[in-house]
């Protein structure tokens, strides 16, 4: 595994680096490897006759070898026209006969014959090389031909070609300065195209680097984008680039997350806000209950049945707005978890509108208040869950009568709109001013012309009813207007029975 203190680009460059060293390497092994094959089977196709033509174009060989000496001092000609050039002659077994005095010691006193008889049958590709009689491993090309007597092989004439001479001044050569030159060229520009890689490399990350320290950063300010200090790049959104796309969505990311953390912060502040709010409305019962109750527990005997009943009666209204208050506490808190489960099922709804209705009947006529229903098709059916719906609408009918002043109506209507059936819930009411109509879904929020009665209200009813209607795939809707009244509606999906 790589080091963890290398970033992507440095990784990159190592890796550059390394395998531009080893292919550089391998490429100059090969070229030097196939130079040498390519000038030795050049060299060995120029002069592959000459053994021939020096065997049958020199009295000495025509014959057949008789005199080594003789052939020594030819071998010398031969050298000093050819200084590139070794003789020998080896017999029918390949040990070497005689040869060129200027050769000097040979290391070898026998040759293998199978390249030579390879070479002179042409039975195999060049460059053909044979044994180096100068060096106990080494080999060499040559050019070979066989010497006969008559019909008697007499040995064969072995020349190699590119003796020791030649590669002492090829070595030479190669220590000379054009020879420096040109390698010295040829690094440099390898050199300058590993650098301009590097620099094609480091434009091509220099995207990664910076998006990955805006990750950094993003993560040290707490995921806080205002703490973070970091603008949203510029990425494109529909390049071809993965660095491109990968900043965009990183950019979607972060505005997300902070919106997010705005969210939770606002919510956060709410609750507290609300909090302290129902902490205060719950000390209000709590203190008149307890009161009462201290009086009765203190003066005891001294209290008149008909105090004792209205201290009573106070008590249990009390405990009454209390229980009230705590239940709409848990059941907000409840809705707000996601812990509520739907029971859905198909209901009519005008059945369930006009029970709603006769439930208020009694409490509509005590306040000089006509209640409506105008179901439209009495056999239109909706999905959904009775207990949530009927509580939505309860709340509203409640607010409705609340509102509305004595000889005033309320009118329950169901519209048909497409596949949907719009349910509302119209009064003759006191009116929500236009600029609070966006705040009366929030929880404690209370209109500021309000009707108070003898129950505690502590402004949570229609932030329930909202997030019960959700539940159910649809959403509460308020208009009205300051004297005329209040409409609240809601839409839910038409099924055929």
């Amino acid at each position: 595994m790589w080091p963890i203190r290398l970033c992507f680009y440095q990784r990159l460059s190592v890796s550059l680096v390394a395998g531009f060293l080893i292919i550089l390497s391998l490429f100059m092994v090969a070229s030097t490897e196939v130079n040498d094959t390519m000038k030795n089977e050049s060299s060995q196709r120029l002069h592959i006759d000459l053994a021939k033509h020096l065997v049958h174009d020199n009295p000495i060989l025509q014959t057949g070898v008789y005199d080594y000496d003789a052939l020594k001092n030819l071998f010398h000609t031969l050298m000093v026209l050819g200084p590139s050039f070794e003789f020998y002659f080896v017999d029918p077994q390949g040990v070497i006969k005689t040869y060129s005095k200027d050769i000097g010691e040979v290391a070898l006193d026998k040759i293998d014959l199978a390249p030579v008889k390879e070479f002179i049958n042409g039975t195999a590709t060049m460059p053909i090389v044979g044994d180096d009689p100068k060096s106990l491993d080494k080999q060499k090309i040559f050019s070979a031909e066989a010497v006969y007597n008559n019909d008697q092989l007499q040995g064969y004439l072995y020349v190699i070609i590119g003796g020791e001479r030649y590669d002492t001044i090829a070595q030479n050569l190669k220590r000379s300065r054009g020879v420096q030159y040109l390698v010295l060229i040829i690094v440099a520009g390898s050199l300058f195209l590993l650098f301009a890689l590097l620099l094609l490399f480091r434009f091509f990350t220099a995207p990664l680097k910076q998006l990955s320290d805006d990750m950094d950063q993003f993560r040290a300010g707490g995921f806080d984008l205002s703490k973070a200090g970091i603008e949203t790049r510029p990425w494109k959104d529909d390049s071809r680039n993965e660095v491109q796309r990968l900043g965009n969505s990183f950019n979607q990311m972060i505005e997300h997350i902070d919106m997010q953390l705005r969210q939770l912060k606002q919510t956060d502040l709410a609750r507290k806000t609300m909090l302290a709010d129902l902490s205060h409305d719950l000390r209000t019962p709590l203190a008149n209950l307890q009161g009462f109750i201290e009086t009765l527990a203190l003066k005891g005997e001294q209290i008149s049945p008909e105090e004792r009943a209205e201290f009573m009666q106070i008590s249990l209204k009390n405990l009454h707005n209390l229980k009230h208050l705590i239940d709409q506490i848990f059941e907000l808190a409840y809705l707000e978890g996601g812990h509520v489960t739907l029971k859905k099922e198909s209901i009519v709804l005008a059945e369930l509108l006009h029970d709603i209705a006769a439930k208020f009947t009694f409490k509509a006529e005590n306040k000089d208040l006509k209640i409506n229903v105008n179901a439209g098709n009495q056999n239109a059916y909706v999905y959904a869950d009775i207990g949530k719906l009927e509580r939505v609408l309860t709340n509203l009918i409640e607010n409705a009568i609340r509102h509305t002043h004595a000889g005033g109506s309320i009118n329950i209507n169901v519209l048909e709109r497409n596949e949907e059936l719009v349910v509302e819930v119209k009064d003759t009411g006191v009116g929500i001013s236009e600029k609070e109509l966006n705040y009366i879904f929030d929880a404690r929020y209370q209109a500021s012309n309000k009707e108070d009665d003898a129950q505690l209200h502590a402004g949570l009813g229609l932030a329930i009813c909202q997030k019960l209607m959700i539940l159910l795939d649809s959403k509460l809707e308020v208009s009205s207007e300051l004297g005329k009244g209040t409409s609240f509606s809601f839409s839910l999906s038409q099924i055929k029975p």
